[in-house]
């Protein structure tokens, strides 16, 4: 479709304003909620949520795509000694974990673990409709074949806010150990066992994250799964203990908890939204974001502003974005628009995809990893998009981390990945690697694309994200199913 000039003015215009009632109704459901600081900014910006508790003495292991992260996930299932605790947005009972010859489908793992320790399974049932996947009767299926002659425990969760889901993804062991990411045990919509090199294949590639827990962080997520197990399931779980120090790292649980969705929480909780807006403002120097979406107004508005008048000449924002999100409408076209706009041609913004390549063979891959880096300081990683659903009206859990080793090991990680180079190739300052690695391969490979030559490197620059179309789906679609 080919968008004339005064079309995508007029559409600008329109997503403005409908992004202005969209900001009003959220700073008025907010202040009602008494949630006004997780919007509003504080006189001193700050790297942690203000309304989580920091816990320190942990150790926090960051578990780059599927292969590595779901092998450690079945060895820590196998290797409980007390409970198994699973949390999640979909779980398929015929998937498994590892592809090695003999592994256990997810249904077969849990119920021989489930035969000396219980295991607890806690999953969304679905939207009402059955207007996508996992619809109810999917679930409902799935969770039968779940408990079939076994001792598994799974619970469907249907108290959703309308047109919203239950998106976290969590396993917790023994209250001792935790994984939170954005890793769901499914091969729904893609391949969740896909590595760093994505080799080309079907189905769908996946580039995920997750995170492995130790330490007394441990039991703010335990403590998460006791609060909704509890009420959905109507079965009391004693109160996960804080578990002894093992590291030094600090860390803090973040949630999205929509407000009267439960009885622990009547007034919600925002502080994956709180946190992400806090560190975008004090933001000085880079902003990389993984992220399946990017059209939440508030975090946009952030990134815009710092574009307009950047903090540091070598500031720099580096979106790496799914080619094509899942939900057969792309909502983040608009917003990179209006990033565009602001950055006004002064390279400070780059927004990126990536795909598989193997000789002539080439596949797309999904970006779902939900991961946050700003100044090589503060890390998180979790469940949560950066859009309406995630930081307003689904259930998330994330963890944050505000240790500088942490956080620049886990970027030159991701970057090598992406950019095909070996971690020493890129341990320069982060605007130099953007503007002397990133950009000329991303350019590079975009050109060759568009010239019909064959792709020789994964890295590309996102189609189509100079468009100032599109501007109204984000907005229409928050104020259609943000009540």
């Amino acid at each position: 479709m080919v968008h004339t000039p005064w079309l995508g003015q007029a559409d600008a215009k329109a997503g403005d304003a409908l992004e202005a009632l969209l900001r009003n109704h959220h700073r008025t459901r907010l202040r009602r909620l008494g949630w006004s600081d997780a919007l509003n900014p504080s006189r001193e910006e700050g790297w942690w949520s203000t309304r989580a508790v920091v816990r320190g003495g942990n150790t926090v292991e960051v578990l780059i795509d599927g292969t590595s992260a779901l092998a450690e996930m079945e060895a820590a299932i196998r290797a409980a000694r007390h409970t198994v605790h699973i949390s999640g947005w979909h779980a398929s009972p015929d998937f498994r974990l590892t592809r090695r010859p003999g592994a256990l489908p997810l249904r077969d793992l849990l119920a021989e673990v489930a035969e000396r320790v219980p295991v607890r399974l806690l999953l969304w049932a679905g939207p009402p409709l059955p207007l996508f996947q996992p619809t109810r009767t999917m679930v409902e299926r799935a969770r039968d074949e779940f408990v079939r002659d076994s001792r598994v425990r799974c619970v469907l969760d249907k108290r959703e806010r309308t047109m919203h889901c239950h998106h976290e993804k969590i396993i917790i062991i023994d209250d001792e150990v935790a994984f939170v990411g954005g890793i769901d045990l499914t091969a729904l919509q893609g391949d969740r066992h896909d590595d760093p090199q994505h080799p080309p294949h079907t189905p769908l590639g996946w580039h995920d994250a997750a995170t492995r827990l130790r330490g007394p962080v441990v039991a703010d997520v335990a403590r998460h799964f006791t609060q909704r197990w509890g009420e959905v399931a109507g079965e009391p779980l004693p109160w996960p203990v804080e578990p002894e120090p093992v590291g030094d790292i600090e860390a803090q649980v973040l949630r999205t908890v929509p407000e009267t969705t439960y009885g622990f929480a009547p007034k919600g909780e925002f502080t994956i939204l709180e946190a992400y807006l806090r560190a975008l403002r004090s933001a000085e120097r880079l902003v990389y974001l993984e992220n399946q979406f990017l059209w939440s107004p508030e975090v946009v508005d952030v990134l815009a502003a710092k574009l307009t008048r950047p903090p540091h000449d070598d500031f720099r924002v580096v979106l790496l974005l799914p080619a094509k999100p899942n939900n057969g409408a792309d909502t983040t076209r608009g917003q990179l628009g209006r990033l565009l706009q602001a950055d006004g041609g002064a390279g400070r913004l780059l927004a990126t995809t990536i795909s598989a390549h193997e000789g002539d063979r080439s596949a797309p891959v999904y970006v779902h990893a939900k991961v946050g880096i700003i100044d090589d300081r503060w890390l998180t990683i979790g469940s949560a998009n950066l859009n309406e659903h995630s930081l307003f009206n689904d259930t998330e859990l994330n963890v944050l981390v505000c240790d500088p080793t942490l956080a620049r090991q886990t970027r030159l990680r991701l970057w090598s990945e992406h950019t095909e180079r070996p971690a020493e190739a890129i341990e320069g300052e982060p605007h130099t690697v953007v503007d002397e690695v990133w950009r000329p391969i991303a350019e590079e490979q975009s050109r060759r694309q568009r010239e019909g030559m064959p792709r020789t490197h994964r890295l590309a620059l996102l189609p189509n994200a100079s468009r100032r179309t599109d501007r109204l789906q984000g907005p229409v679609r928050g104020l259609l199913v943000d009540g």
